[in-house]
């Protein structure tokens, strides 16, 4: 009779460039002790990050196996990964639909019969063990190396090989720049004999913290606001200037001209900035997608939530498609949030098909009520309803005639939308499917920034941005306008 036991197998895979140099981490678990019993890693070569992510898996499983070759069906293995996809499709909740990972996920579930393997998805900040062993392998594959167990630090992340004069892990994906800064600021904290608190690394003579280390690449990120940002909870402020197929654009003001009326910003708000206690957690991260072109978009008329709520042209259903594809790719997507109107659903629909997910609906995501402008090019309403368009740009307490929203109502809404989404998802990496404004004032209270600043954002079709959030109310903005995927 075979001896029953117990492992846990934590993997994990990377790509400098998804795709590009590409390699995986796994180790094996004593679950009682911690102890790491195998650790396996290669080099790859060119592949995507989810390729990674599956050999590593498949790694893995085969280290699990042979570490107890007489144990048969009473081996039982616990996965660990931080791969949403991964996760989700071994367990036989997503569909595999692309070609390339049907043949990598037969093979990780030939290695033991299925009801030995159970899995779950963790936090990338608790899987540092196969992460180290993952950039271990990159970089000997960079350098012209084969990895070596022999020479692999990755056990001296483990909580149980930790030291109190020994600096913390730095969090951060492979290849991330960020993370790369943090170790360098982590080895000077070190060389001055000062233990620094984790993914936080005071620079000499600094008055203040550097930034936390993200938990996630940055891609076209943007430096932190100089002045405090609207935090989740805080009052919004003026909202955007309308912009092409949600509405046409206005002049932007000149800098000679007065300056854009603005709500009131709160009096008091939550301690934003890097402080001396900063939130490092992982933040809440609102991916923000906008919906594919209808027919309305390339014509620049105003287009909101209370006109024919148009469905996506054709151009748009292709651009939903390549957002879908591009999604599909990352695997970091754990749930879709979208705003009512059909554009919205027709595209979130797509991703959500890709992903394997439901798509969640949000009242407050959906665009302004343009009113009696609805269908309208901006040069129509200036024609029709001269003194109520420039009262409308003027302040953002003025709403469009016939039953239309001011964009501080907007703002309103859209705030207390983020404050739901963000406190439901807490830690988790959310996509968005919504318009123009919504997302120009989701960019701008994270950012802190005057309300004439909206003037000069663009946001093209089926375009993808991004704001992380903290637990402390720190925003981070990391991407904004974003269409390398519809290339």
């Amino acid at each position: 009779m075979s001896v029953a036991r117990q492992v846990v197998v934590e993997a994990d895979g990377g790509s400098r460039g998804n795709p590009g140099p590409a390699g995986y981490g796994a180790v094996v678990i004593d679950p009682a002790t911690g102890e790491p019993l195998a650790e396996a890693a290669e080099y790859i070569g060119v592949a995507t990050n989810n390729v990674a992510e599956y050999r590593g898996l498949i790694a893995g499983l085969t280290a699990a196996k042979a570490l107890f070759p007489d144990a048969g069906d009473a081996l039982r293995v616990h996965v660990r990964m931080d791969s949403k996809l991964v996760v989700e499709q071994m367990s036989g909740r997503w569909k595999i639909k692309h070609p390339d990972m049907k043949p990598l996920a037969a093979r990780a579930a030939a290695i033991l019969p299925p009801s030995s393997v159970t899995y779950e998805w963790i936090p990338r900040a608790q899987n540092k063990h196969a992460d180290r062993l993952a950039n271990e392998a990159m970089d000997a594959g960079r350098d012209g190396r084969t990895w070596e167990a022999s020479a692999s630090t990755a056990a001296l992340d483990t909580p149980s090989a930790r030291t109190a004069s020994a600096p913390p892990p730095v969090q951060g994906p492979p290849g991330d720049q960020a993370a790369g800064a943090a170790r360098a600021r982590a080895a000077l904290a070190a060389a001055r004999g000062a233990a620094a608190p984790e993914g936080l690394f005071p620079m000499p003579g600094a008055q203040e913290p550097e930034p936390p280390v993200e938990a996630a690449p940055v891609t076209g990120a943007a430096a932190p606001a100089a002045e405090p940002s609207a935090a989740p909870g805080a009052e919004p402020s003026a909202a955007p200037a309308p912009e092409p197929s949600e509405a046409p654009v206005a002049p932007a003001p000149d800098s000679s001209a007065a300056p854009v009326a603005s709500a009131p910003e709160p009096a008091a708000t939550p301690q934003t900035g890097w402080g001396s206690a900063p939130d490092l957690g992982a933040p809440a991260t609102l991916v923000l997608l906008r919906h594919g072109e209808t027919a309305l978009t390339p014509q620049k008329r105003f287009s909101g939530s209370g006109g024919t709520d148009p469905e996506l042209s054709a151009t748009g259903r292709d651009q939903a498609e390549r957002a879908a594809a591009h999604f599909a790719a990352l695997g970091t997507v754990q749930e879709i949030v979208s705003s009512p109107l059909r554009r919205c659903r027709e595209t979130a629909a797509a991703v959500a098909a890709r992903l394997g997910l439901d798509v969640h609906v949000d009242e407050g995501l959906r665009e302004t009520d343009f009113g009696a402008w609805e269908g309208l090019t901006f040069g129509e309403v200036r024609e029709r309803h001269g003194d109520d368009l420039t009262a409308w740009l003027a302040s953002p307490d003025a709403a469009p005639k016939g039953g239309g929203e001011s964009f501080a109502e907007v703002a309103g809404r859209v705030a207390a939308a983020r404050d739901r989404i963000v406190a439901r998802y807490a830690g988790r990496t959310v996509l968005l499917v919504t318009h123009v404004t919504p997302i120009k004032t989701l960019v701008r209270l994270a950012l802190g920034a005057p309300p004439e600043a909206l003037f000069r954002m663009e946001l093209s079709a089926a375009s993808i941005s991004a704001v992380a959030y903290y637990g402390d109310g720190n925003a981070s903005v990391r991407l904004l306008n974003d269409t390398s995927h519809l290339r």
